[in-house]
């Protein structure tokens, strides 16, 4: 079984650090390939971000040629994942949904506890368009940044004080609100005496779950096949930048159109499908 994990921004140390804990959840005969986006935020913290981050994670994929069976997308709360479902013709499993489904199952009520409070309410409409939200007692920041994280001992003491606020606040599971916090799960649990469920395990442990049963995205309705016809990515060839708006350094943007109808990538592969 070959699943991909996307990592939702350019940070290539934390596509790596997403990618071992991946690995260490994945059973036996599954390989696991890390995706860096070549553009996009170099750490999701915000509705500009997680947007960006979005159409960057979506193209992607678009162009990603390697065949596999499940796609797991490794940012939590951020956008994107019902663009992939459309797009993709394997089952696409979000850590963030993935994680409040399997915390829903160890307790009445869970709670989040993720980086910046500023991300906050975009989990919290994460988990509700996912269905999950109203099980969710708190979702509570730590003040770290994601690229903060790299700091295990201090994002430990963050996260068990956050952790505690959640508990206060009827928690009876946690969830790590972070693919960076991947990890932490063991060290945290054991400190405060509750389960605590690490969103990237739970989104690889289900994806494999449903390539086993056969089972992939309905196409009948809300993710049937995106419409035929033109769409370009990025901005078309010729089309210089707005005044004031240059491109930082190794950020640029890919052009390109979608592929002509009739050229769909092989069912089952999962690859996109024309249009």
């Amino acid at each position: 079984m070959r699943i991909v994990v996307t990592n939702c921004n350019t940070t290539q140390e934390m596509t790596e650090e997403i990618v071992r804990g991946a690995r260490a959840a994945a059973g036996p005969g599954t390989t696991v390939t890390g995706l860096t986006p070549a553009w996009g935020p170099e750490s999701a913290e915000g509705w500009l971000d997680s947007y960006l981050s979005a159409a960057a994670v979506l193209d992607t994929l678009r162009t990603y040629d390697e065949p596999y069976d499940a796609v797991v997308m490794a940012g939590f709360g951020e956008h994107g994942r019902e663009g992939a479902r459309e797009l993709v013709d394997v089952p696409v499993v979000d850590i963030t949904e993935a994680a409040a489904h399997l915390a829903c199952l160890l307790g009445r009520r869970y709670g989040v506890v993720t980086t910046l409070e500023r991300t906050c309410g975009q989990i919290e409409d994460s988990l509700e368009a996912a269905g999950v939200g109203r099980n969710c007692s708190a979702v509570v920041g730590t003040g770290l940044g994601v690229l903060d994280l790299g700091d295990v001992a201090r994002t430990e003491e963050a996260f068990v004080a956050a952790a505690e606020r959640a508990r206060d606040a009827g928690a009876e599971v946690l969830v790590l609100g972070c693919a960076g916090m991947t990890g932490l799960q063991r060290a945290v649990g054991e400190k405060l005496g509750m389960p605590v469920v690490d969103g990237v395990g739970a989104a690889v442990k289900l994806a494999e779950s449903l390539v086993t049963l056969g089972l992939t995205t309905s196409r009948v309705g809300s993710y049937a096949e995106p419409l035929p016809k033109r769409r370009t990515w990025g901005r078309p060839p010729g089309q210089g930048r707005p005044p004031g708006q240059g491109r930082p350094p190794g950020q640029g943007r890919p052009s390109g159109q979608d592929r002509p109808p009739g050229q769909g990538r092989p069912s089952g592969q999962g690859r996109p499908p024309s249009g």
